[in-house]
């Protein structure tokens, strides 16, 4: 019987316990989403629904109490002003857990934590998510074809030079009609002697 069991111990000492889940918490508010075994998922899911919890009340006391726990207090300004009107018409049920296989290494079984969201809000961030990606492709055909460019204006300058002679691009520059000393070859790097 499990009379007065109330938590799972992971295998850890209190502190580290503690310091564990605090980790866990505020990565979950951080990122939204995280993967961890469904131990700790389970145990971290009491504390951050109670968290939730506190920022939907919104006073003092509860900042300072979530502000105690979290471990970054710009996660804790996101807790309090992003996070918690989510869940305005919510009672309990802020996260979920999607168990997703076995390990590779130890065969421990691993879960998805994650903050539930609205069918609205999940449209909003993909609609976020291709904005930045048209954006960031952007960019890049913008540096490819300056560095395109870039490479033709050498190319004309090469040309434009005297026809005999290119201009140096740095380091010193065998003469062509000079045989390599007896005794060196060459390799990738240089002249080795031999």
């Amino acid at each position: 019987m499990r009379h007065r069991k109330d938590h799972r111990k992971l295998s850890r000492t209190a502190s580290h316990r503690r310091a564990v889940l605090r980790n866990l918490v505020t990565a979950l508010f951080q990122y939204e989403r995280i993967e961890t075994t469904v131990e700790k998922a389970k145990e971290a899911r009491r504390l951050a629904e109670r968290l939730i919890t506190f920022a939907k009340r919104g006073d003092l006391a509860a900042r300072r109490h979530a502000a105690r726990f979290v471990m970054r207090p710009e996660i804790t300004a996101k807790l309090f002003g992003t996070i918690a009107p989510w869940y305005e018409e919510r009672n309990g049920g802020y996260t979920r857990i999607l168990r997703i296989g076995h390990r590779l290494g130890d065969a421990g079984e691993t879960a998805y934590l994650e903050l539930v969201k609205t069918a609205e809000q999940k449209e909003k961030e993909r609609k976020e998510r291709i904005v930045a990606s048209e954006a960031r492709e952007k960019a890049l055909k913008g540096s490819e074809k300056k560095k395109e460019k870039d490479r033709k204006a050498a190319d004309k300058a090469d040309e434009t030079a005297s026809e005999g002679e290119k201009p140096e691009r740095g380091g010193r520059r065998r003469e062509e009609g000079s045989p390599m000393p007896p005794g060196k070859k060459r390799t990738r790097t240089g002249v080795k002697t031999g």
